[in-house]
């Protein structure tokens, strides 16, 4: 069994930037710690990616904050994580949940079965998202969310998004 782990969205705007919170901050070094037990090879690493015209979009009617918008400091990844990242193995998602990450790895899966481990931000809305579409797409597939390398955009919904997944099967790693 392979164990692979996704890194979610650890870029400066969630961290420190646009949507920055203290509790992403606080995940900044344990998933930095995270991703040393892992074979670089084994890391995916997503990128929350918007255009210039994010306000215009679905999204950015709902969610009025520019952030990550490619190419600018924002969209950057924390430079350690980045560093621990094989170039190849960060995927660009243009919204919450990455079809493209799923149908990668779902190919990996019929290579050889995986155990999916899943870190990052935001729990209650990209965490969430690529958690249940990679279940939806592996359902035999352990799929496992750390909760304490995980922040949401408020600690109740950080919460609630960690027993959303539960219910669904995800197995939740607690601190």
């Amino acid at each position: 069994m392979r164990r692979i782990l996704i890194v979610v969205d650890m870029q400066q705007d969630f961290i420190n930037g646009a949507l920055g919170t203290t509790e992403a901050q606080a995940i900044v070094n344990p998933v930095i710690e995270k991703m040393k037990t892992y074979e670089k090879s084994d890391i995916y690493v997503t990128r929350d990616t918007h255009g210039e015209n994010y306000l215009e979009t679905a999204e950015g009617r709902k969610l009025p904050v520019v952030h990550c918008v490619k190419n600018t400091e924002g969209w950057r990844l924390h430079p350690e994580i980045e560093n621990q990242a094989e170039p190849s193995h960060i995927i660009d998602k243009p919204t919450f949940g990455s079809l493209e990450l799923m149908e990668l790895l779902r190919q990996e899966n019929k290579k050889e079965p995986l155990e999916i481990e899943i870190i990052g931000l935001c729990t209650d809305i990209c965490v969430v998202s690529n958690a249940l579409l990679l279940k939806a797409a592996m359902p035999e597939n352990t799929i496992q969310v750390d909760a304490g390398c995980c922040a949401g955009v408020t600690p109740e919904s950080h919460k609630a998004a960690l027993l959303t997944m539960e219910m669904c099967q995800i197995e939740i790693k607690k601190l």
